[in-house]
């Protein structure tokens, strides 16, 4: 769907936005009632004052975390329409530079506890097949069918991706659609029998219940609460594919069918937690459990398309994040397709395949949904931290300092509180997903601040100003006596301001081998803070044949520079800024543009070692972020020129100081006349 579409209220928005950003907290009601009741220890455990507590705290998260902070605050925090932990870092990073922490650290845990969402999603889906008949099949109570049935889904899942889902994606709405109308009719039918779960609105029973000796978990039941709202960060990085608008239209929707479904589970618990055929067992859940015979597989088949769905969004949603990380410069070069026509749908094998192994990892480590559901959440809490301190600055700087310090005090406070309480999880599993965020957070660091490093560095490299070549230039490009090396020779290089350019770039075009060509661009590709931004500007220098390219590319946007120095030449032939390029030779009627090479530079590291005043921490940067530009995406293939002429030229990384390498002269050797042995030497 269009983005401008998207920014109106309609119903076919509302619709689309159903399948696209509700899939994670659609499907948590399929899990969070049984996480609470085994907090309780058995069934029997789980008392009225117990459950409607529960129930009243699941009310509140969704209304506090998810509605207000969500919903009503961060999505006033856009840019340009896009939202998101890194779109919001992107637009206030200017504002101070200690704002990068949060915004790495937060974007490290989402990618993180994003991996045990599609596990947990479908393992819960699947396991309301065990003991159940359908038709001649009869489905065993034993755990490695679900495991083996839930692995073949998301293997599919994850081999379908290259393929693109904009078909099947049309779908996603009208299924969720019914998900939600579902577990809100088959909740409120439960919640019936017991009204007296209405007491779960006031906040009363929430505050009392945390304090209660019926709370034999105290603060850590919190842990599982959270698992209600760990899909709300989905609202605010969804909200470039589906408008502000649309979610404020169908989170009423949303929030009532889920909280129906809480309210009808936990009217259904109060009913039976006494019963004999459920009182003494551990695992118990409410959500299949409650229903009718005769909707089991209904509930089953609508469950398990909701979990896929959602599990599709967290996959889209990982690539997205990726990809912004790759604009702001938080992660490696990857290889990017766009296996589809829709501009906001990519594919990245890297991410794809590393989540699949890990989530696969996950199922089978874990094997049943209650004992993933002890290790889910722990990162997002982080994740929900990072967010509002990133909304302090936002707040801040858009509005005041006192609404800004209160607004971080009181939504900081409630999800330190879910922080904590989520660490009990840590060694019943939340150590993995910790491990991971600590891994990608790694190298999130060593590749922006290796970044930074690199660049400090190479301030220090000799720059000259393009100006002072241009007679040069201008002179060897009309030297017939030199063979023609290009029409059109592109670097892809840095030109700053006062038209500062290494001497590197230059001394590659004139002193290894001239290089003479038509016409010499020099290319700079700038990242801004808006996603979608596409402008250049072109600086002639006062020439017709040496051209200062400037592209101002959104962290959003494709790098493809081969398609946009095409449009360039296309533009100043047409305004006649530059001479035509007719080819001698060419299969093509009426063609005006001559052929192109790129040069594209890739940095060596010389030694690490010979400077002594480079602590040991900035070497290990430095050698990391080249580390990894050597095993990740070349710049050939970064920048669109997979099918282009691409000259890749090595330049080494100075990291000492010339005068530690500086020999110091001690003689000179002289031979001696007429000497018949030999020359012989004399020091001076």
């Amino acid at each position: 769907m269009d983005n401008e579409m998207n920014r109106r209220l309609s119903l076919g928005g509302m619709l689309v936005t159903l399948g696209i950003v509700y899939g994670d907290i659609g499907t948590s009601p399929l899990y969070v009632m049984n996480a609470i009741i085994s907090d309780a220890g058995a069934m029997h455990d789980a008392v009225p004052e117990y459950i409607i507590g529960s129930v009243s705290l699941i009310f509140w998260t969704l209304m506090i975390i998810t509605t207000v902070k969500y919903v009503l605050v961060a999505m006033r925090a856009d840019n340009n329409h896009e939202g998101g932990i890194f779109a919001l870092y992107a637009l206030i990073r200017n504002r101070g530079r200690w704002l990068i922490f949060p915004a790495l650290i937060g974007g490290a845990a989402l990618l993180a506890d994003g991996t045990l969402t599609p596990a947990v999603s479908v393992t819960s889906a699947i396991e309301g097949l065990k003991g159940q008949r359908i038709g001649p099949l009869e489905f065993s109570d034993h755990q490695l069918v679900v495991v083996l049935i839930v692995s073949a889904i998301l293997l599919s899942l994850f081999l379908i991706q290259h393929f693109g889902t904009a078909v099947i994606g049309r779908s996603f709405g009208p299924i969720m659609l019914l998900w939600f109308v579902f577990i809100g009719v088959i909740g409120f039918m439960n919640m019936l029998s017991h009204l007296e779960i209405l007491k779960a609105i006031s906040p009363y029973y929430a505050v009392q219940f945390l304090f209660s000796p019926a709370n034999k978990a105290g603060i850590f039941i919190l842990g599982s609460v959270f698992l209600a709202t760990t899909g709300a960060e989905a609202l605010y990085s969804d909200m470039g594919h589906v408008g502000r608008k649309n979610i404020y239209g169908s989170w009423p929707f949303v929030s009532l069918t889920l909280m129906l479904s809480y309210m009808g589970q936990g009217g259904w618990v109060i009913g039976h937690y006494q019963n004999p055929a459920y009182r003494n067992l551990l695992d118990v859940n409410p959500f299949y459990e409650m229903l009718p015979n005769q909707l089991r597989l209904v509930a089953i088949v609508l469950a398990t398309l909701a979990a896929i769905i959602a599990s599709q969004a967290l996959i889209t949603g990982s690539y997205t994040l990726v990809n912004e990380a790759i604009g702001l410069k938080f992660l490696p070069r990857m290889v990017i397709k766009h296996p589809s026509t829709v501009r906001s749908q990519i594919y990245i094998p890297a991410v794809n395949w590393f989540l699949c192994v890990i989530t696969l990892f996950i199922v089978w480590l874990f094997q049943t949904s209650h004992h993933m559901e002890a290790a889910y959440g722990l990162s997002i809490t982080i994740t929900m931290l990072m967010t509002t301190i990133l909304l302090f600055a936002f707040v801040k700087d858009r509005f005041n300092q006192t609404a800004a310090f209160f607004m971080a005090v009181f939504f900081g406070a409630i999800e330190a509180l879910f922080l904590l309480a989520s660490l009990v999880k840590f060694t019943h599993g939340g150590y993995l997903t910790l491990l991971i965020t600590f891994l990608i957070l790694s190298v999130m660091v060593v590749w922006y601040f290796g970044n930074k490093q690199r660049e400090n560095y190479e301030r220090t490299s000799e720059h000259v100003s393009l100006m002072d070549y241009r007679k040069q230039l201008i002179q060897l490009s009309k030297d017939d006596a030199e063979p023609l090396y290009a029409t059109n020779l592109v670097y892809l290089a840095k030109v700053g301001p006062h038209y500062s350019i290494k001497r590197k770039v230059l001394y590659s075009i004139l002193d290894k081998r001239p290089k003479r060509a038509k016409v010499y661009w020099f290319v700079t590709v700038n990242e801004t803070n808006a996603p979608y931004k596409s402008q250049y500007t072109v600086d002639m220098l006062g020439t017709r044949n040496i051209i200062n390219v400037q592209l101002y590319l959104g962290f959003k946007n494709s790098q493809h520079v081969n398609v946009y120095i095409r449009q360039i030449i296309n533009d100043l032939i047409d305004q006649k800024i530059i001479d035509t390029q007719y080819p001698k030779y060419t299969t093509l009627k009426n063609r005006r543009v001559g052929d192109f090479k790129f040069v594209v530079t890739a940095e060596q590291l010389m030694d690490l070692a010979t400077d002594p005043k480079m602590n040991r921490f900035n070497r290990f940067l430095i050698g990391g972020r080249i580390f990894l530009q050597n095993i990740t995406t070349s710049p050939a293939i970064w920048y669109g020129l997979r099918f282009s002429e691409v000259v890749e030229e090595p330049i080494p990384l100075m990291l000492y100081d010339p005068e530690i390498l500086r020999l110091k002269q001690e003689g000179v050797r002289h031979a001696v006349k007429d000497d018949p042995i030999g020359p012989s030497t004399t020091n001076k």
